[in-house]
């Protein structure tokens, strides 16, 4: 391995210059519909395949279409969180006052016309089941902003944190979905309809976990439980999770990468958040996390695309390995090793000279698009978490 503490100097450093230079703004891998083509009026499957086709062009057609870089919640959310993981570290005022600048913004920008604070992405989305205007707020965004204003508030005190926290509560518990059963409780991924998402429902659960940390509630306590209750439920015998369940038919979306690390990391931050050991909860975080590191990942740190298909190599996939492994190293000390093993294959292969990251890397060529919320912000809270360490 080569040196440790230059590598990650190096390659943070050049990231975050990169980003700051681009004052967050960016492309986004699912931003096709911000173009001036009305693609809804070819009928209903037009805007699903413009953002397929569009996500998988390595060319940069974006100016063409119209489409310009934008601020994107989720990656203020995710580069807050970054920065105050620095901060905790080593008190730079310069990154106390990005820190600040970016809480702001988030403090002054919650999506319109919905109870407490919720936040949404920039872009509309289209699915075969729904399409989101922008900044439709979902439990994924806010989930990761209010991950972002933890940290945030963990570095700095700030009581606006506690109180955007708050609302982000009222926002979950009284705009999204639920859908209970015997097994426990599941909250939607937006407020447009009811589904049941295992990774959206429990960053749901954590932001209603920050909450009872701030001030322990026994009916927050109860939903909280019941949310990783039902997703621990659903773990297969592997260790492995699907990523989604029909409420109607119970029928599950089979889609194993970064999200298994999402739901692992979920759990094992819930159970910080409300001060209590759950054997259950224990046994699951520790057979996923196994199934995670020797399913999804090579041991030289390159991660598969969705399992078990290898190619792309995925740079959420890579940048979720590193925060999951160096976040959870208590349940085998190789993990913190394996974390440094991802960020190096990682530094090597996927990040350009002027430190941006690539998106995906191929065996004959890497779609190099620098995509600030899908990439950069994701890699600066990686390495960020990895540093902290």
């Amino acid at each position: 391995m080569t040196n440790e503490k230059n590598y990650l100097s190096n390659s943070i450093s050049l990231l975050q210059k990169y980003v700051e230079t681009q004052n967050y703004k960016g492309y986004d891998p699912y931003d096709t519909l911000n173009s001036w083509i009305p693609f809804h009026w070819f009928g209903k499957w037009s805007p699903v395949l413009a953002i397929q086709f569009q996500k998988r062009n390595p060319v940069n057609i974006r100016p063409l279409l119209g489409i310009k870089k934008g601020i994107n919640p989720k990656a203020f959310g995710l580069l807050l969180n970054g920065y105050s993981l620095l901060y905790q570290k080593d008190k730079n005022p310069d990154n106390l006052a990005k820190m600040n600048h970016l809480f702001n913004l988030l403090y002054e920008n919650p999506s319109e016309g919905y109870q407490g604070m919720g936040w949404g992405y920039n872009f509309p989305w289209a699915s075969p089941v729904k399409y989101l205007k922008p900044f439709v707020p979902s439990s994924v965004v806010t989930g990761f902003v209010c991950k972002g204003v933890f940290q945030y508030y963990k570095a700095t005190g700030n009581d606006k944190a506690k109180v955007l926290l708050e609302k982000a509560r009222e926002f979950i518990l009284n705009e999204l979905p639920q859908y209970q059963d015997d097994s426990g409780l599941s909250i939607s991924y937006t407020p447009v309809m009811q589904d049941v998402c295992y990774n959206a429902s429990l960053l749901a659960g954590e932001v209603l976990a920050m909450n009872y940390h701030f001030n322990p509630n026994e009916s927050l306590k109860t939903k909280c439980v019941n949310l990783v209750n039902f997703v621990v439920s659903r773990q297969k015998p592997d260790g492995s999770w699907a990523y989604s369940e029909d409420v109607n038919t119970g029928r599950e979306r089979i889609q194993v990468d970064f999200h298994q690390g999402y739901v692992i990391e979920s759990i094992y931050e819930i159970m910080q958040l409300l001060h209590i050991r759950d054997e259950k909860w224990e046994k699951a975080i520790a057979k996923g996390l196994k199934y995670y590191k020797e399913q999804q990942f090579f041991e030289d740190g390159r991660s598969l695309w969705r399992i078990p298909k290898v190619y792309p190599v995925e740079i959420h996939n890579q940048s979720q390995g590193i925060i999951t492994f160096s976040k959870l190293y208590q349940y085998d000390d190789s993990y913190l090793l394996f974390a440094k093993q991802i960020a190096e294959w990682t530094t090597n292969n996927m990040q350009a000279k002027d430190g941006h990251f690539y998106y995906q890397k191929f065996k004959t060529y890497s779609h190099k698009i620098p995509y600030m919320r899908w990439s950069q912000a994701w890699m600066f809270l990686a390495l960020s978490n990895l540093i902290k360490k």
